[in-house]
């Protein structure tokens, strides 16, 4: 088979494109022939060496990538049978390996993908997806709300814009460049704004302090324009700060409105045996029913270093996908 694989830490040139040998499925495990992975930004920094949310960056040579999507095309033993063939979708846990034309995973992280998505689609929901899902769990919005969501039109933010007007709030979507703005507007945001625009937080004067709930995961020069158009009891939902650090600079509090909702939170908060589970199947019956429709921005398998260049230089419009 064919696989993405990384020989040094470094620069998105070191992903390199190769033949190697296909992987065999162990005890309980299968085999997936697959046609979408996932790349998230956390893949960028685990290129380049840095501490990841696993026991310690992975073993050299590597196999990155943790989403995949495709067909099941071989049983280790002890697997149900019944899988052979299956539409499947997984979260590949702290394993790397999905960025190939065959990755294995547990038979118990599969989840059926409902008959209305793409392979694509899937991946964005099973990771990307499931965050969205942890991060309303602290805010959920209604039709009394004014949501402002930052990076809209990223793979996240596109959800967020979607579940917030599904539930009736007037949503505000920021985005950078004439080109993502469009993209947020088209999406369904009632109104969309360049944040490129050094202007742009007047352009929002009438919902000064009005605004009464917003989703942060970018942090920064960004986030603290937001807050200060943050109603005096609104909620301020903190991701990620994929900018300049988070707004205020303390990762847990600021102003007394803030609430940081990184992972430990979001499974805390969606309870149950298998939290992680439970965000995952949300996710997919949201996207299932139509009622979440992923943005999904796909590269061949063996431009995985293109893809990682566009999304650490904000190049990018949804869910960064790489098909074989």
């Amino acid at each position: 088979m064919h696989a993405i694989r990384l020989h040094a830490f470094g620069p998105a040139e070191n992903l390199a494109y190769e033949e190697v040998e296909d992987p065999r499925p162990g005890p309980g495990q299968v085999r997936v022939a697959v046609r979408a992975a996932g790349v998230h930004l956390l893949d960028t920094a685990l290129r380049e060496g840095e501490q990841g949310p696993g026991p310690a960056p992975a073993a050299l040579p590597t196999v990155p990538g943790r989403e995949i999507a495709g067909v099941v095309d071989a049983l280790g033993e002890g697997a149900p049978g019944d899988l052979l063939g299956r539409r499947v979708v997984a979260h590949l846990g702290f394993v790397p390996g999905g960025y190939a034309e065959l990755a294995v995973t547990d038979a118990e992280r599969l989840h059926e993908i409902p008959g209305r998505l793409d392979f694509a689609e899937a991946v964005a929901m099973i990771g990307t997806g499931r965050t969205a899902m942890g991060i309303v769990q602290f805010a959920e919005p209604g039709p009394e709300d004014v949501v402002l969501v930052p990076a809209a039109a990223g793979g996240v933010g596109t959800l967020l814009v979607q579940y917030a007007k599904n539930a009736g709030a007037t949503v505000i979507g920021l985005a950078g460049g004439p080109a993502k703005t469009a993209r947020v507007a088209a999406g369904g945001a009632d109104l969309a704004v360049d944040y490129t625009a050094p202007d742009w937080p007047e352009r929002l004067d009438a919902h000064r302090g009005k605004i009464t709930v917003v989703y942060d995961g970018v942090g920064g020069d960004v986030a603290r324009a937001a807050l200060a158009l943050l109603a005096p009891d609104g909620r301020h939902i903190v991701f990620g700060w994929s900018s300049q650090g988070i707004a205020g600079g303390h990762p847990h509090l600021v102003e007394g409105r803030s609430l940081n909702v990184l992972g430990p939170e979001m499974t805390r908060r969606a309870g149950g045996s298998d939290p992680v589970r439970t965000l995952e199947l949300r996710a997919l019956a949201e996207a299932g029913e139509g009622r979440l429709i992923p943005a999904v921005h796909r590269f061949p398998l063996a431009e995985a270093a293109a893809a990682h260049r566009a999304l650490e230089n904000r190049g990018t419009t949804g869910k960064v996908v790489l098909e074989p």
